[in-house]
């Protein structure tokens, strides 16, 4: 009996971010969905809010909007976002922390920066993503999973060289606390100058890199990426391999997420993601009818 020696994946493209203003008017970076790029499946958009210094009263979030069909999960780096939602669901989200809103049939949901941190200003950093649900999960009910930063798993390798976050995964050892309806890889890895890591990824999941900071060396060919960019990686093995050039002037922060595609029909309108045109309507129609609630202050 021969063991298979897994393969490293090649890099299948790079995809710079677009800037655009979401909510009630704060910038986002995103690098999909875009006019030329729509979706990674299973995901269906990243944003990445900041990093951004703001000046008291300046902060800016996204005030009452339904989603209906997918899952929206937030990571925030820098900051604190106050949120709540229709059926009764209110948390305040720490620096570090993760919020994994499946929507399932719809749910009306507010992010606003904490009335203390709007006041008095700071640095303001996150990440949204957006993860479809399959056809059998788009109408369950709602559910939240809040994860505090202390309660995210994290290793590193033994030189301390890199260092991880597991958010959804597994990674150098670590398992994530955070259950998912298909199966998702998401992780945050630092890597110091010199510092390099190989990744298991199994071929069936669509997999990409996200860089958030510094500038890295990805794949078969060492590929460059930099701040902003997704790196995109072919399915043709079941390792990804990261580095942080030697020289580099800074470590290199970026998240490694991946997922099992659904292979699905994407019907999408706005925050409501569904299979078919007219299930669209539907949840046009029973947001405008305040069927999925609202917020009541």
């Amino acid at each position: 009996m021969t063991t298979q020696t897994p393969t490293l994946r090649t890099v299948a493209g790079i995809i710079n971010s677009v800037e655009t203003l979401e909510g009630a008017g704060f910038l986002v970076r995103r690098p999909f969905p875009k006019s030329s790029f729509s979706e990674f499946d299973p995901f269906l958009l990243l944003d990445e809010l900041g990093p951004v210094n703001l000046q008291p009263g300046q902060a800016k979030g996204a005030p009452d909007h339904p989603h209906r069909g997918f899952e929206t999960v937030s990571y925030i780096l820098d900051g604190r976002l106050e949120h709540q939602d229709s059926v009764g669901h209110a948390g305040l989200l720490n620096p570090g922390d993760v919020q994994w809103m499946t929507a399932g049939a719809g749910v009306v949901h507010s992010e606003m920066p904490e009335a203390e941190f709007t006041r008095t200003g700071g640095r303001l950093h996150g990440i949204q993503l957006w993860v479809n649900l399959p056809q059998q999960d788009k109408m369950i009910a709602p559910r939240y999973q809040e994860i505090p930063s202390a309660q995210i798993p994290v290793a590193q390798t033994k030189d301390g060289s890199v260092t991880v976050r597991v958010i959804a995964g597994a990674a150098l050892g670590a398992k994530a606390v955070i259950e998912t309806r298909t199966p998702i890889i998401y992780l945050h890895f630092t890597l110091q100058p010199g510092a390099s890591l190989v990744q298991p990824v199994p071929k069936a999941y669509n997999a990409f890199t996200y860089v958030l900071d510094g500038s890295g060396l990805f794949g078969t060919g060492q590929e460059r990426g930099e701040d902003g960019q997704m790196v995109i990686f072919a399915p043709d093995g079941e390792e990804v391999a990261i580095a942080n050039p030697a020289d580099a002037a800074q470590p290199l922060d970026l998240l490694l997420i991946a997922g099992v595609p659904l292979n699905e029909p994407v019907v999408r309108y706005g925050p409501f993601v569904m299979n078919t045109e007219a299930e669209i309507l539907q949840a046009i129609d029973d947001y405008r009818n305040g069927r999925m609630g609202q917020i009541h202050a």
